[in-house]
């Protein structure tokens, strides 16, 4: 399945095979792959929380208004990001690169962040919805289905997983086999009503 296919047959999928399972190599892979989803100074903040445990999932279920996809699905995921990771050894962003590269970039990622804290957390956001497409796409290439969800109570699933002060929640992504059919689309609105060239009006 190349990337274009994969665009154009992912769908949000509400109803999985509660029996499936993902095996650890397949897991690993589809994280492999959402870990090289790029973010800003390379600072690799998102975090993956992966839910197995049945109790804790069911008690997650409850936070997000008894959707089925949470209990029922292969794997999910609940996207977090790290808001602090921009000042946690930013040099270790920044290991591989030339020295010359370091010296630069390593002392800039502080300059830009320290103190900006709507920044975070706009790029918190932003990192881990890249992360959640790359999630996505891989497990439709893996033959899953997925399903982002922001339907939950975020307060209630923080203390649920016990997130970290310095954290937030970004979303949910549901992984597992579906079993049944989206809706069709819901409706594309044209091109020239969301492509804008250079600029509006």
């Amino acid at each position: 399945m190349n990337v274009a296919e994969a665009i154009e047959l992912r769908r949000s999928v509400k109803a999985y095979d509660p029996n499936h399972r993902m095996s650890d190599k397949e897991i690993e892979k589809l994280m492999s792959l959402a870990m090289l989803s790029p973010t800003a100074w390379n600072i690799q903040n998102w975090r993956f929380v992966l839910v197995s445990d049945p109790a804790l999932r069911m008690e997650i279920r409850q936070a997000a208004w008894d959707q089925a996809q949470v209990t029922d699905a292969s794997l999910l995921v609940v996207l977090c990001a790290d808001l602090k990771a921009w000042e946690n050894e930013p040099g270790r962003y920044w290991r591989n690169a030339p020295q010359p590269v370091q010296d630069f970039i390593v002392p800039a990622i502080g300059q830009y962040y320290a103190g900006r804290e709507r920044v975070q957390r706009d790029e918190a956001m932003r990192s881990c919805g890249i992360a959640a497409m790359s999630l996505m796409l891989a497990a439709k290439e893996m033959g899953y289905d997925s399903c982002p969800m922001d339907g939950f109570d975020f307060d209630a699933v923080g203390g649920l997983i016990n997130l970290p002060q310095d954290h937030v929640i970004a979303m949910f992504v549901a992984i597992g086999k579906g079993v049944k059919e989206p809706w069709p689309r819901g409706g594309q609105l044209p091109m020239g009503e969301v492509v804008v060239r250079n600029l509006f009006g």
